[in-house]
């Protein structure tokens, strides 16, 4: 299926639409994974557009305010959410005025939400990825541990861990090859215990991807986040909502909590910008200071 045909409000799809032309200029500026989300998210404002009668093209900033308010109001959306999106309708209205389909932007002067500095993810507990990680390793599915240690351990990214295919050997260490943001493929140095599970789940295989679903084709993120709800359901502690970041959060914050530089917490995290890991450490120290564990650490003290 045609970018032309995935951004379709309805109308046949022609090479001569100049909506579909304008989202095509600005799609094509990302790869991989970036361009299926910028994609998704430019396609809800279309059809935001398209329900309302209102033409992409010759939408008003009051218009693209009354967007912001529905995502906001009736979608309930979180403010990182709305202001993902307002990013993506922000840069289509750019390319079009780089490309003189425009004159100006309607958004360019959209107020969008702000989002804490702090995460609003606070992780699992020491307790909780123990207990997710010895049910996964009790399961009958052999890939349900693989999936936890390359989320719960190395701290993948979920698309991170079901692209994986290649594990291999550098200066006497086995580290797993993978496909990080933005193409950039990185070697991951994998633990005794992550390289056992990864061995359990290949088996005799050599090649192709190191996660399959019940289909024995490769684990997409969607396969995974629902064998994860189902493990902390089976979980003998109480589990929070659980989905793939949770676990990547838990694994920077557990660093964070054991002394490691930010500096190197953000190199193993693969973070681009240090801001990022900041959040976490920002919302970690949140919970360290409020007044019920600073009560509690009182009452333990003795005093």
């Amino acid at each position: 299926m045609t970018t032309f045909e995935l951004l379709s409000t309805g109308e046949p799809a022609t090479g001569t639409d100049p909506l579909r032309l304008a989202a095509a200029a600005y799609l094509a500026r990302f790869t991989g994974l970036s361009r299926t989300h910028a994609e998704s998210d430019l396609r809800i404002y279309f059809v935001w557009c398209a329900e309302r009668g209102v033409d992409p093209l010759a939408a008003s900033r009051a218009q693209v305010e009354l967007y912001v308010r529905w995502m906001q109001e009736v979608r309930r959306f979180k403010p990182s959410t709305v202001s993902r999106r307002m990013t993506v309708v922000l840069g289509f209205y750019r390319t079009c005025v780089i490309d003189g389909v425009l004159a100006h932007s309607p958004a360019e002067y959209v107020r969008r939400p702000a989002v804490p500095a702090e995460s609003p993810t606070l992780g699992l507990t020491h307790l909780q990825l123990e207990a997710l990680l010895a049910t996964a390793r009790d399961s009958a599915n052999p890939f349900d541990f693989a999936l936890v240690c390359l989320l719960g351990l190395l701290g993948l990214r979920i698309f991170e861990a079901c692209g994986a295919n290649n594990l291999g050997e550098e200066h006497g260490h086995r580290v797993l090859k993978v496909r990080g943001k933005g193409g950039k493929t990185v070697l991951v140095p994998l633990p005794p215990a992550v390289a056992r599970a990864i061995d359990r789940a290949t088996a005799e295989r050599t090649s192709g991807p190191l996660l399959l679903n019940r289909n024995g084709v490769r684990m997409d993120r969607h396969a995974a986040t629902r064998r994860l709800a189902a493990l902390a359901a089976a979980s003998r502690m109480r589990m929070p909502r659980m989905h793939p970041h949770m676990l990547r959060h838990t694994v920077v914050t557990t660093m964070l909590d054991a002394g490691v530089d930010l500096r190197d917490v953000q190199i193993a995290a693969r973070h681009a910008d240090p801001r990022t890991t900041m959040r976490y450490d920002r919302a970690r120290n949140q919970l360290d200071r409020h007044p019920n564990y600073i009560l509690a650490a009182y009452m333990a003290s003795g005093t």
